[in-house]
């Protein structure tokens, strides 16, 4: 199992949210603070606040059970399923991406990864192109990707971790070209795409957040878990396609500054009354005939 088949269960938007997108949210949510496991039995019932009915439960777990994310686990006689090592170190290691808001500073400068890949070594190369990505690298040129400076570190954990470190020159750099860079940059990222998705998170969230803002009654506990839930489900993959640019660098009216302003009053608001439901539910006892 890679980062890439972690990511392809979280890659989609909320409207399209997959069960199995939505459970890889709620193990990294809930379950690494309790060892990585859970109960089928509670499972079940929380993924039935998020609509998802219980056959379809049962088939997306044995999905990611194939692909090496969840393993099958008995604790105290209950049926479960665990994080792998592997899908907790890629969570663990995403947490930062996600709920920080980083941003470069020009005086930072750039890392710039250079490569060359063996023809006969196509599936590393392919590796290679995803992990940068990933990591949310601009292209340059055949096999020259750049990103901002605060990226280095991270980048050589992930090329170390994948094997692919031997493939790479990392060099950090100043921009000393002819181009305006800010023409430049839209050049190597698809700024456009990355500003649509950022509305398109605004567009399905903010309303969310602006109906919990207007709320006076006691909180409906199980719907702040499936409201957070979402919104984290469709939020993760962003920090990642963005690659934390230089505000000078962005685009006048940029859709990620409030689109993360809305994820993260987001979180503040739901965050805790989620957490409570999932304790009532874990705390609470279920018949399961899953073995």
């Amino acid at each position: 199992m890679t980062d890439t088949d972690l990511a392809d269960e979280v890659n989609v938007s909320a409207a399209t949210a997959r069960p199995r997108a939505l459970i890889v949210s709620v193990y990294g949510l809930y379950a690494r603070e309790v060892g990585g496991w859970i109960s089928v039995s509670s499972l079940i019932r929380l993924m039935s606040r998020l609509g998802v009915e219980e056959a379809a439960v049962r088939s997306s777990i044995s999905r990611l059970k194939r692909r090496g994310i969840l393993e099958a686990e008995r604790v105290d006689g209950s049926a479960g399923y665990a994080l792998s090592s592997e899908a907790r170190q890629i969570l663990d290691d995403g947490d930062r991406r996600i709920f920080e808001r980083r941003r470069a500073a020009l005086a930072e400068g750039w890392v710039l990864a250079v490569f060359s890949v063996p023809e006969s070594e196509r599936r590393q190369r392919h590796l290679l192109r995803s992990r940068l990505a990933w990591l949310g690298y601009g292209t340059v040129g055949n096999g020259v990707w750049i990103a901002p400076g605060h990226l280095e570190e991270e980048t050589r954990f992930a090329l170390e971790r994948h094997g692919l470190a031997s493939y790479v020159d990392l060099f950090h750099a100043s921009y000393r070209g002819f181009a305006d860079l800010h023409a430049e940059v839209r050049a190597w990222w698809d700024l456009d795409s990355l500003d649509a998705l950022y509305r398109q998170f605004d567009e399905s969230h903010g309303p969310v957040l602006a109906s919990w803002r207007q709320r006076r009654r006691k909180d409906d506990q199980g719907e702040a878990f499936a409201d957070y839930v979402r919104a984290l489900t469709a939020w993760r993959r962003l920090p990642y396609l963005d690659p934390g640019l230089a505000p000078e660098l962005l685009p006048r009216d940029w859709m990620g500054a409030r689109a993360a302003d809305t994820f993260f009053a987001l979180r503040r608001r739901l965050e805790a009354p989620a957490h409570r439901f999932v304790e009532h539910v874990r705390g609470a006892k279920f018949s399961s005939t899953v073995q």
